[in-house]
This record gives C-alpha cells, structure tokens and sequence, in this order.
C-alpha cells in the first residue's frame, strides 16, 4: 500500500557542493526538501521517481550511479545503497533523487521519466498504471514557473504568480483533479517544467486516493518557483 508520497523540485542549488558562496542563500529550499525526503524514507525505503526529462519515457532502474560533474563539481551519487553501474550521462532527475535519496535514508530508487510535453491525458494514464506499485514512497520531481518578477531566469511574467499560486493550493488540498485541469500550453510559456510530473501525479492520486496534505510549501529563491508538498493517505 502507498501511505506517503513527496513533491519536490530539482534544481542542482539542492546540493551544497555546487553553489558555492550561495549555501546559506539556498538553505531554505535545501531545508525543506531533505526534510520532506526524511519523511518519505520513513514511510519507505523503495522510492519510485515521477520526472520530466527531455530524453522522453523510460525507467532508470535502481542499480545505477552518476556523478554532478557536468555541474560543476564532482559529487557521486547512486540510486541504491548497494554496488551499482556508473551512467555518465544520468539525467539531472536522476541525480537530485540520487542525491535526496542518501540525505533522506532511503535503500533504492527507481526513475520513471516522462516527456516534460507529454499531453495531460497520457500523463494521467501513466499515473494510473504506476498506482499499482506496492508498498512503495513515491517522489515527484518539477519545478514551477521560472517567471517571477525580475530576478528570474526567464523574462518575468505577470502569470507566473497565479500558475504557481494555483499549483500550490492543489498540492495543499491534495487536489488531483485541479493538478490535471493545469494547462499545458500555460505551463510551458511559464517554464513550469513540473506539469507533467504533477499531472502523472494526478492519474497516481485519483487511483489510490484519498489522500490528505500534510505539509506544503511554495519557495520562490531566485526568480523560480519551488513546490514542497507531503501527502499522506487518508480523508
């Protein structure tokens, strides 16, 4: 049975290694999402990921590691707590799980990866058929709208605040039906590379549910939106 599962983003500032004088800056999200990894590992040790990644549908299994090299710096990373195989090109889904997976203490982790334009009706039909996972914590991976106001990434736009407002009162209200409803034309203007991840969610919600919230968060460092949620089973 499902009892837990996390939304978080991943971004490479997760790992301290890799932001240099910004350690303290980045705290906050680093914060939140090792102590929603902790809450999911002691629910379970077996993750299955939900990611978007541009290299489309596939499952990266658990006896893989990598390294954040092409970030910068080299930190390993693997998705078991046991011998694993090194992927030089392990996409950055990957390696934030990998990496949340040692800080959280979770055994092993297991990468689905979507198509981050999946349309919303086959993210749901994933999510469906990933609900028949047993006993397992599920960790989902996206970000919000890179958008916000004029320090962020991308050009700012006025729609980034109200798309990342309503993303964060559906993770809030566990509200798969408002994560499937996101538009993903929108999403994509937005740079809220999370969409399909969050509407993979939904398929998974809808099948298992109910589910209630026990804790979420919208952190915006940087111009992004960063989405922390808990969600347990239960009315």
């Amino acid at each position: 049975m499902i009892r837990r599962l996390a939304v978080l983003p991943h971004p490479p500032l997760l790992v301290p290694e890799l932001v240099g004088g910004a350690v303290d800056e980045t705290e906050p999200v680093r914060a939140a999402c090792v102590a929603a990894a902790r809450d999911l590992a002691d629910s379970s040790p077996r993750w299955v990921v939900i990611a978007g990644d541009p290299s489309g549908r596939r499952t990266l299994g658990p006896d893989i590691s990598g390294t954040f090299r092409g970030y910068g710096v080299d930190v390993p990373v693997a998705l078991s707590a046991v011998e694993s195989t090194s992927d030089p090109d392990l996409p950055l889904p990957a390696l934030v799980a990998g990496w949340l997976r040692a800080v959280g203490g979770a055994m092993t982790v297991r990468v689905e990866l979507v198509d981050p334009d999946l349309p919303p009706g086959d993210c749901f039909a994933i999510g469906e058929d990933l609900a028949e996972e047993p006993a397992v914590g599920f960790l989902v991976l996206g970000t919000g709208s890179h958008r916000h106001g004029e320090a962020s990434v991308g050009r700012p736009d006025d729609r980034a605040g109200p798309f990342d407002d309503g993303v964060r009162a559906a993770l809030s209200t566990a509200d798969p039906a408002a994560l499937r409803a996101l538009d993903p034309v929108l999403a994509a203007e937005l740079g809220a590379d999370g969409r399909a991840a969050w509407q993979v969610l939904a398929g998974l919600a809808e099948a298992t549910g109910p589910w209630r919230c026990a804790r979420s968060e919208l952190l915006v460092p940087y111009g992004v939106g960063y989405h922390v949620a808990v969600w347990e089973t239960g009315a």
